[in-house]
């Protein structure tokens, strides 16, 4: 036997619509007449009350199921304590909810969000040292400090002084062939044994002294009228030479070591690395050699 409730639902209970929970007993009694005797008394079905919601068999005209406590008037179910007497989460069926939390739309029937377990105090860690330590056993390390890591100056490596290391001596000569090759009208003084200078330091200038220019160059040429004031700049950094022409008037030759005379100067203002025994030309007749210096020659 079915009823029909106030609001069209079929329902299998007689006294509350099985899907609203109406009260279909009402609606179904017909209003009592003035003039006509009283209506008969509509019979309550003695059925068993199928809950809707868990299919538990309930007693004819029980108000909530016994098994999960939906209520067969309102068509909701009571709210139910997440936790268990002893703290631990009940499960969704200990709970029995069949509506969806609010804002959850993906919520299956009958589950309820179980209550976040309230946080412990984590215990603190316990350090063990890192050489007994596996890969998973956490180490409890403090945090590293500011790293004051000082940037060592990089500090210019300086070139070795000349007069530390093994002295290095200049050759002038009057060369003959190099007065030929130039054809100058000065007449040539007579050659005679070279005059030596002792380089003592890193840059030396080359040329004839002027005293109104304020000119003392370390390596003087004399009477030399062809070589400049100015003429070049010997370089060293206790190893090595280098020469480099100052745009001297005749320019500045350099010829290796059992070459012939040189016939094209040196470009301005570019330095040439000058070897032990290679020949520096300038002016009218002076050749110059660089070498180091014999045992008790300085």
């Amino acid at each position: 036997m079915s009823f029909r409730c106030p609001e069209g639902h079929t329902s299998s209970s007689g006294d509350y619509c099985d899907v609203c929970g109406t009260p279909i007993a009402a609606a179904q009694a017909p209003a009592p007449a003035a003039s006509s005797p009283a209506a008969p008394t509509t019979a309550i079905p003695t059925g068993a009350a199928v809950c809707p919601n868990c299919s538990y068999p309930n007693e004819a005209g029980a108000l909530f199921c016994e098994n999960c406590g939906y209520d067969f008037t309102t068509g909701s179910l009571p709210e139910a304590d997440p936790f268990t007497s002893s703290g631990a989460v009940r499960s969704p069926a200990e709970v029995g909810g069949s509506a969806s939390p609010a804002g959850d739309p993906g919520a299956h029937l009958g589950e309820v969000p179980a209550a976040a377990a309230p946080e412990s105090a984590a215990p603190p860690t316990e350090l063990v040292p890192e050489e007994e330590a596996g890969f998973d056993v956490p180490v409890a390390t403090a945090p590293p400090a500011p790293a004051t890591e000082v940037l060592a100056e990089a500090v210019p490596v300086e070139a070795a002084d000349p007069s530390s290391a093994d002295p290095w001596i200049a050759e002038l000569w009057i060369d003959p062939d190099w007065y030929a090759e130039q054809r100058a009208e000065d007449p040539m003084p007579s050659p005679g044994p070279p005059t030596t200078v002792v380089l003592r330091e890193r840059s030396l200038l080359v040329g004839r002294p002027s005293v109104s220019r304020g000119i003392s160059p370390q390596i003087d040429c004399g009477t030399d009228s062809g070589v400049s004031r100015r003429q070049c700049q010997l370089t060293t950094d206790g190893l090595r030479w280098w020469v480099e022409d100052l745009q001297s008037a005749n320019g500045t030759y350099l010829a290796e070591a059992g070459t012939g005379l040189p016939q094209t100067p040196i470009p301005a203002g570019q330095r040439r690395e000058v070897d032990e025994g290679d020949r520096l030309y300038v002016g009218a007749w002076t050749r110059i050699v660089l070498r180091r210096a014999l045992p008790g020659e300085v």
